[in-house]
């Protein structure tokens, strides 16, 4: 694909969106839409989920459509976020796991869910959360943020992300740069965070400093951060934030992806498609679009008509794509689709989660109890 010519093909401009809708099989509407786009990737949720073979042919149905490899994306942390719940069982939180102490599980948790992730036919997975532990967002954020210690939350992430890796599967890093004192629900409303550059960059910010080489991906939150920007923009379409910050001072080279450009926290800041052009002119690379088909069309077309007009805009959409595709072309192997699971495998997965629970469960109760006997 080339993206030197003067002027963009508008089907290459897709590749800057992941988008998500409602079906559970290939319709003629979702065929056209994604024929028409070329989106980078696809996002399902337990809407789109109902069982195995269900999802492997819907996503396998979805690269059909498009002519580069598609990131087939989910959200699964475990807990409360959790998309095969129905179908494989339940998935220990990373609260849970991390309240084990023990580093191997870690690790078996990237792996199991990764090997779930796999086995459906997904290849990018948007875990673990690198959010701080703090008290203001415990109603909010609750078992998805494992520790208010930065390098306690670090290292299970990068365990994780290893476990992740082994299956197959590469992961996402968020919310940069931290929802830990974010008091609202983005998906609602925008959370405000009156924590300076200097608090952040030692607490917030130091799982992604640590993590930096380590993260295939990482997510942008839309909770806005006024003594850093000097105003109530959303991280997800700061300059300051995603270029200053996490490309230049930290050092990160890998996709810079937006959270989904639907929740209230920035619809509340404009459209869609003006936020997706605010994201990419932002810094970031892919926009993520989750269920409506207007929503998806209108941020395609804005990032092409803007590329059309704006010649700064365009030599901006030229260089994620060029990052985007560079990506896609390193991971080649891990984007390849893996082959359909058995009914006897997704059984065995069943199993080895539940075990997995278990296992976690029951080494947290002790693992505890040593400590509050140490503390005694």
């Amino acid at each position: 694909m080339n993206i030197q010519r003067k002027k963009l093909a508008a089907s290459t401009v897709g590749q800057l969106l992941i988008v998500g809708f409602d079906a559970t099989e290939m319709t003629s509407r979702l065929r056209s839409l994604l024929s028409r786009v070329q989106p980078a990737g696809v996002i399902l949720f337990a809407r789109n989920i109902k069982s195995a073979e269900q999802t492997w042919s819907l996503l396998r149905d979805c690269q059909k459509c498009v002519s580069t490899p598609l990131f087939s994306c989910v959200d699964l942390e475990g807990g409360s976020v959790d998309r095969f719940r129905d179908l494989l069982g339940p998935a220990p939180s990373a609260a849970d796991v991390f309240a084990t102490g023990d580093r191997k599980l870690f690790r078996k948790h990237g792996e199991i869910i990764g090997q779930n992730c796999r086995a459906l036919g997904f290849n990018i997975d948007f875990a673990p959360v690198l959010d701080l532990a703090f008290e203001a967002s415990r109603s909010v954020m609750n078992s998805r943020a494992v520790s208010a210690d930065p390098r306690h939350a670090a290292t299970y992430a990068g365990t994780f992300l290893k476990g992740l890796r082994d299956s197959g599967v590469l992961g996402c890093g968020k919310h940069f740069p931290g929802l830990g004192e974010g008091k609202l629900d983005s998906h609602h409303e925008l959370p405000v965070i009156g924590k300076s550059l200097r608090k952040l960059w030692a607490e917030d910010l130091l799982p992604y400093r640590m993590l930096r080489a380590q993260m295939p991906m990482v997510m942008v939150s839309h909770a806005a951060y006024p003594l850093v920007t000097k105003d109530q923009t959303p991280a997800s379409l700061s300059k300051v934030w995603i270029t200053d910050i996490l490309r230049k001072r930290i050092g990160y080279r890998n996709l810079i992806v937006s959270d989904d450009l639907e929740m209230g926290a920035v619809l509340s800041a404009g459209s869609v498609g003006g936020s997706a052009t605010g994201h990419i002119r932002a810094g970031g690379d892919l926009c993520l679009v989750c269920h409506r088909e207007d929503h998806v069309t209108q941020a395609y077309e804005e990032l092409s008509d803007t590329a059309e007009r704006d010649s700064r805009f365009e030599s901006r959409v030229k260089d994620s794509l060029r990052r985007v595709l560079g990506f896609k072309k390193k991971f080649a192997r891990i984007l390849r689709r893996p082959a359909i699971a058995s009914a006897a495998k997704v059984g065995k997965l069943s199993r080895n989660l539940w075990e997995f629970g278990e296992q976690v469960r029951l080494e947290a109760m002790v693992y505890q109890e040593n400590e509050w006997r140490r503390r005694s």
